[in-house]
């Protein structure tokens, strides 16, 4: 007999090869219907694999995130079963799950295109309505390769041979068609669903390496439920209307070219909502007690041979040799070592900590080509970087004004969903473990006080001291790591920063890595995508359009838009000879413009305009001077309001 253990405590006996399926049977047959897998101690394994040893029991169901995992990995086995029917001599590689889907592998001469899916997709729903079981079979490792091989699957072949001796090696048959897998696998095909969609093929190197053989990747998505993936294709329509490179040329914000690969040209528009956004962030940070600094772009190497990153970033760093001087010189990748070297300019006392630089720090990392993708991964940027220099005893009360200020920038920004990832110790670290339990003790205290939802992510913590990561959401859900907070003595200590302590000895400080935004680039293509383009009005680059309805009233719209201007608003005017709908049609629906104001002559007469809101079909009738004070105001930034 083995005792089996369930999640609310209850224990039950079992005769000894019971499976998970079966224990479900015992309980309701409704249940079995839904079970999947199992997890056995917390190792997920297959429904039918028997059980010999007494265990905690948790049985897996479409609801639980191991659930559709599975049926996206089984899935992706459907998948290649389907192409080799349809298409004879497909070699298949490997099919992993990925975060919303899955893919597949394959090598064959001709390419597939999206012609295909419609196909593809009706043999893959034959396959899951035959309901095919999935068998878990073990092989001998020799017989393996030899069977991959004499069927012409090279590449399964090569993977079993590169695994270790020791490694169990095990096919799962679906019919009569078979994968080498590790598993575990859904009870049958059938459970894999209909709600699963092809989504796209792309290139792919065997292996990731340009050397190996050219592969093609097919793409797909795969739900518990019909409703599920009508939801998340949604999402991605919403989320193709919002993207920051369509939207970026759209509204001529910036522009990328091959001659300066990952690094953005931006134009008048794109560069008024940058400044917009880099001058609020610089008062935000004068709130809470940042002096900015500016330090340079290229440093000698040994600055980062010093600080560690030269071994551990070299790769990703651009590099300037001065062969007159014989001197090395690096792009910064990241701004701490600089602002170490202002803090080592001067005695520093206990009484001067905490000391608060930020900086909008120029910085470039070598990103590869194929990784580069808009404002979101890019080779030169800029981050709002800061560094507090302060003592042990201070980091929370430092930790906790900075998550202040950062859910107060959020909020403004527009974004009210946000949580925290909290890193502890990785197994790789500096430090005693007593330095990690006061750390990590300092950041859970700020965590928990922050008022944010708190996930606890063990183990991911940065070598040098654990880390607070920012997690916000958008307005379609996505969530993006922005804002960090890490902590370190070990790079001021490596780089000789010190203060005299009331010991009147000398002490390293503790330094605080922090970012609100993380890099503009990037943040501003989430905030492009979060807003639709439809900034709000302190941000849009252009905040009024004042268009005429007839030529007569030109000169009053030059006259209003000189007094709005005056006003500190950025407007333009729309003197063309066009209709007025034609007008508001390309100022709203292309243009995104928040405000515009029509004038004719009835408005020039009595010195009016009529304003229309972006997104509404009502129109206000306002006096100019009640307009400049209205509207100038209301285009204030939220911290000046």
């Amino acid at each position: 007999m083995v005792t089996l253990t369930f999640p609310d405590g209850a224990a039950r006996d079992y005769e000894t090869g019971v499976t998970a399926m079966e224990v479900a049977k015992s309980i309701s047959k409704g249940l079995a219907k839904q079970v999947l897998a199992a997890k056995l101690d917390g190792t997920l394994v297959d429904a039918s694999l028997p059980i010999n040893d007494n265990a905690k029991i948790e049985l897996v169901t479409a609801k639980d995130p191991e659930g559709l995992e599975l049926i996206r990995h089984d899935a992706a086995h459907v998948l290649a079963e389907a192409v080799q029917e349809l298409f004879p001599g497909t070699q298949v590689t490997i099919g992993p799950v990925i975060e919303n889907g899955f893919y597949y592998d394959f090598h064959r001469d001709e390419p597939f295109s999206e012609d295909d899916f419609a196909a593809i997709e009706k043999k893959m729903a034959f396959i899951i309505n035959r309901n095919d079981k999935f068998e878990r079979q073990v092989m001998d490792r020799n017989e393996a390769i030899k069977l991959f091989r004499d069927m012409g699957e090279d590449f399964k072949a090569e993977l079993i041979e590169d695994l270790p001796e020791s490694e169990t090696i095990t096919v799962y048959k679906q019919g009569k068609w078979f994968d080498l897998c590790r598993g575990p696998h859904l009870p049958s095909t059938g459970k894999v669903g209909k709600a699963f969609k092809l989504m796209k093929v792309a290139g792919a190197y065997w292996r990731g390496d340009s050397n190996n053989p050219q592969l093609q990747r097919i793409y797909g998505t795969a739900w518990a439920s019909q409703e599920d993936l009508d939801a998340h294709l949604k999402q991605i329509e919403e989320a193709e209307a919002r993207d920051h490179r369509r939207l970026g040329r759209q509204l001529e914000l910036f522009h990328f070219q091959e001659e300066a690969q990952g690094q953005a040209f931006w134009h008048p528009n794109g560069w008024t909502l940058y400044s917009e956004l880099q001058a609020y962030m610089s008062r935000r940070q004068k709130e809470y007690g940042y002096r900015e600094i500016k330090t340079p772009q290229l440093m000698d190497r040994k600055f980062w041979e010093a600080s560690g990153h030269w071994d551990k970033y070299r790769e990703n760093m651009f590099v300037a040799e001065i062969a007159e001087e014989d001197k090395v010189l690096a792009l910064k990748p990241m701004n701490c070592p600089c602002h170490i070297q202002v803090f080592n300019q001067g005695q520093k006392s206990y009484r001067d900590l905490p000391i608060r630089y930020a900086e909008f720090g120029s910085c470039h990392r070598y990103e590869p080509s194929g990784a580069l993708h808009g404002l979101m991964r890019v080779r030169g940027f800029v981050q709002d970087d800061g560094h507090i220099f302060c003592t042990l005893d201070q980091v929370t009360d430092e930790v906790k004004a900075f998550t202040e200020l950062l859910k107060s920038v959020y909020a403004d920004l527009g974004f009210d969903e946000v949580k925290v990832k909290f890193s502890t110790r990785p197994e790789l670290r500096v430090g005693s473990d007593e330095y990690w339990d006061k750390a990590e003790a300092a950041l859970k205290i700020a965590a928990d006080g922050s008022g944010l939802e708190v996930e606890l992510n063990e183990g991911d913590g940065a070598f040098y001291g654990p880390k607070l990561d920012f997690v916000l959401r958008d307005a379609i859900g996505r969530d993006w790591q922005c804002g960090t907070i890490q902590l370190d003595p070990n790079t001021p200590e490596r780089l000789n920063a010190n203060f005299v302590g009331d010991d009147d000895k000398k002490h390293n400080p503790v330094m605080l890595h922090r970012a609100v935004l993380g890099s503009f680039e990037r943040f501003l293509g989430i905030l492009i995508e979060n807003y639709a383009g439809k900034f709000p009005l302190w941000l849009s680059p252009v905040q009024t359009v004042i268009a005429t309805i007839t030529s007569d009233a030109n000169d009053y719209a030059e006259q209003a838009a000189e007094e709005l201007r005056e006003a500190g608003l950025r407007v333009e005017t729309d003197l063309r000879n066009e209709k007025i709908n034609y007008k508001i049609r390309e100022h709203s629906a292309d243009r995104k413009i928040p405000i515009i104001a029509v004038v004719g002559m009835k408005e020039a007469e009595g010195r009016k305009l009529a304003l229309r809101r972006l997104g509404s079909r009502e129109q206000q009738i306002i006096s100019l001077d009640e307009a400049v004070i209205e509207l100038a105001t209301e285009a204030l930034a939220p911290d000046q309001r």
